[in-house]
Formats: C-alpha cells, structure tokens, sequence
C-alpha cells in the first residue's frame, strides 16, 4: 500500500505554466509589422506589451502578494501609455485601428 501511494505522487504533474511561447510572439509580430523585416515599430510593440500584461494579471490574479511582478506590470504598462500616445500624436488612424483591433478601449 505504501508503494501505491509513492507511485501516485511520482505521476502527478504540476499545472503547465501559462507563458508566451516564441510562436505567439512571433504570429503578433506578423500581424501588426508593417513590412517585412519589421520586428520594433510601435504598433508590434503594443501588441507584444498587451499580450505580456494579460498573461502577468492572470499570473497577479491568484499569486497577490507577488509585489515584484506588480511593479513590472505597471512598468509595462506606463510603456504601452506612451507608446499609445506617440502613435496617436503621429497616425491617428493607425491608432484608431490598433486600439479597436486589441480591444484597449470600451
């Protein structure tokens, strides 16, 4: 009985962590390039911070007390803020498609 009880705890497997794998990455920097090698224009940028701070308030929502991520999620989103208000400065349609597309504003 002892050895049914040690083989039932060397099978359980810890729950797969939720963390932004290449390929996401990589199909949002697809999306929103605006040409081929593009890889830093400010809308991929914005795509890139609005998926890491989805991803970091789920992670805020059941760990509370993870202060250092908190600090990194508000860092992240002061980022986005100023990114979003270049682009509005400089293409206001450009802005208008990409909040619509993300879903930022209600």
């Amino acid at each position: 009985m002892a050895k049914e009880k040690e083989t039932a705890k060397k099978t359980t497997k810890p729950a797969p962590k939720t963390k932004s794998t290449p390929n996401k990455k990589t199909d949002l920097i697809k999306k929103y390039r605006t040409h081929k090698d593009d890889t830093g224009s400010v809308e991929v940028q914005v795509a890139v911070l609005t998926k890491k701070i989805s991803e970091l308030t789920k992670h805020l929502k059941t760990h509370k007390k993870d202060f250092d991520s908190r600090r990194g999620l508000l860092l992240m989103v002061g980022k986005r803020r100023r990114l979003l208000n270049y682009l509005r400065k400089s293409d206001e349609a450009k802005y208008d498609k990409l909040i619509k597309d993300l879903g930022l504003r209600k």
